[in-house]
């Protein structure tokens, strides 16, 4: 079994914006495999069979710096084993729509990341990460909860349905070679 989460921000406030990218992929995925979110105290979840695989969606709803124990408590619940989550999140050091796929790492100034980290205790997960660029003219905290410009919706879109392949390809096919496919 799987545990893909989407980092993101809950509310209609943040629906569409850069940090939200996470969900945007686990929606998408949700989609092309029927599967319906339902709402928890802290998570939106979804789960089933992905042809013959098994996968749990959680979208944490504690806001990005709070996914960690949101994150722990799915693992634990659905009894997840190592190497086994998959976490996808923005990038603000990547351009827009480029992917990138990691085996492990830090959490590289991403706080909803740290707090995956520091929830479970390991830096060893899976991390399908979209970027979203910078702007070195408004603060990191504005920026990543701005919406996207016209001219980048087009690359984000295709950033995430790359992204919702990434993930069925890591699950069918292992991570190598999702790394080597979509790197």
């Amino acid at each position: 079994m799987w545990l893909i989460v989407g980092l993101g921000n809950p509310g209609s406030r943040y629906a569409r914006t850069r940090h939200n990218v996470g969900f945007l992929v686990l929606e998408e995925f949700a989609g092309k495999y029927n599967l319906k979110f339902r709402d928890r105290d802290d998570y939106r979840i979804c789960n089933g069979s992905i042809d013959g695989t098994e996968a749990v969606l959680v979208e944490p709803l504690t806001f990005m710096n709070r996914s960690g124990p949101v994150v722990k408590k799915t693992i634990k619940k659905f009894n997840i084993p190592q190497g086994k989550l998959i976490v996808i999140h923005d990038d603000l050091d990547m351009e827009p729509g480029r992917l990138r796929i990691r085996k492990s790492g830090s959490h590289g100034g991403h706080r909803g990341v740290g707090s995956v980290i520091e929830s479970i205790g390991s830096r060893d997960f899976i991390r399908i990460k979209i970027g979203i660029g910078r702007d070195e003219n408004m603060p990191v905290e504005d920026y990543v909860l701005s919406k996207f410009r016209r001219n980048e919706i087009p690359l984000i879109r295709e950033a995430v349905h790359r992204a919702s392949e990434a993930v069925y390809s890591i699950m069918a096919d292992g991570i190598d070679y999702a790394m080597n496919s979509f790197n």
